[in-house]
């Protein structure tokens, strides 16, 4: 590992990592625990505190986390939660080709945002190259970290200043990078390549949407439109287009669902596990799945797609099914990361 870099100047730079975090253990306490400060999320679930409390406290962590604890037991390594296994990796792998400190924190539980930017102020940092790792912009990912870290500032360490790493769910580099992991692992002989993203409540799209004109369809169609900015539903369009275009795959073998909705009002479609359910009947029997709005596998990826989706895929008469790592700690996309944080130098 390389010594982190010593600066002259006034401004002391480092980099603080963020994911979204995961549950301290697999056991149902700790599973309620996470589950209720992050349902509790007002950009989560946008609801007013009143009704979100009597949701979330009063119906859904009654029932959700045992059944949630049993899920991350599925996927839980012997160093713990994949996600945080994942996400460490990726900050130590960053810290050897970078010349500024790197710290880790998650949006839920622990490691803190809090706790990621002590780090570095420890060390003398008074800048902070902050990277939510999700590709995509969305209300209830990179804008409740950047609240969150705003907050934590403001508040514990008002002297420092914060610069945020963009969504890249765009950027050249990103999508080669993803794009090249793909094709390695991509089937010689397959018939559809799925790229389920995490979904969201539609009214989350007209929401993050500062010109009130959004009405989904024309996120899906016009990739051009100028609030594109926040719009989640055109990025995810976006990124499959453009891995799509790099791989030279025709439109007829890629399909885009959304995935893990909660409750019952209206979220992003088609949804991935309905489509999962569907596809056989149209003939897909050899199936690839990858998950662009992740960067590091976890629960979503690894029990949801990875083991319930392929059951219900092949339960419906489907034959093979081939689910695609995220980037993870991928030698090429640590390179990525290394570029979006120099340009804030």
């Amino acid at each position: 590992m390389s010594a982190p870099k010593v600066q002259t100047s006034a401004s002391q730079q480092g980099i603080l990592l963020v994911n979204l975090g995961s549950p301290k253990s697999t056991s149902v306490k700790d599973v309620k625990t996470y589950l209720d400060e992050f349902l509790m999320d007002e950009r989560v679930i946008d609801l007013r505190w009143l009704f979100r409390s009597l949701l979330v406290q009063g119906i859904i962590l009654q029932i959700r986390p045992k059944k949630s604890a049993k899920a991350y037991q599925s996927v839980w390594t012997e160093d713990g939660s994949p996600l945080i296994v994942f996400s460490k990796q990726i900050q130590k792998k960053l810290q050897k080709v970078v010349d500024l400190p790197v710290s880790l924190g998650m949006r839920y539980s622990e490691p803190s945002i809090e706790e990621g930017i002590r780090q570095l102020v420890n060390q003398g940092i008074n800048e902070i190259i902050l990277f939510p790792l999700y590709p995509q912009y969305a209300m209830s990912t990179t804008e409740t970290v950047t609240v969150k870290a705003e907050e934590v500032r403001k508040k514990k360490f008002p002297d420092i200043k914060i610069k945020y790493v963009k969504p890249f769910y765009h950027r050249d580099i990103y999508i080669e990078a993803l794009a090249n992991s793909i094709k390695k692992q991509l089937p010689d002989d397959f018939d559809m390549l799925q790229f389920s993203y995490h979904g969201v409540p539609e009214r989350h799209i007209y929401k993050t949407d500062p010109t009130h004109t959004c009405n989904l369809e024309n996120c899906r169609s016009d990739l051009n439109f100028h609030f594109n900015e926040y719009c989640y539903l055109n990025h995810c369009y976006e990124t499959t287009r453009l891995v799509r275009e790099r791989l030279n795959l025709p439109e007829n073998k890629v399909i885009i669902t959304f995935q893990s909705r909660l409750g019952k009002d209206p979220w992003l479609k088609p949804y991935t596990d309905i489509t999962l359910e569907h596809l056989p009947k149209k003939r897909v029997k050899n199936l690839v799945v990858v998950c662009p709005a992740f960067v590091s596998d976890c629960l979503e990826t690894l029990e949801e797609i990875s083991e319930e989706g392929q059951e219900i895929f092949k339960k419906a008469g489907g034959e093979t099914f081939t689910y695609i790592p995220c980037l993870n700690d991928n030698d090429e996309w640590i390179q990525v990361m290394k570029k979006l944080c120099e340009e804030l130098y």
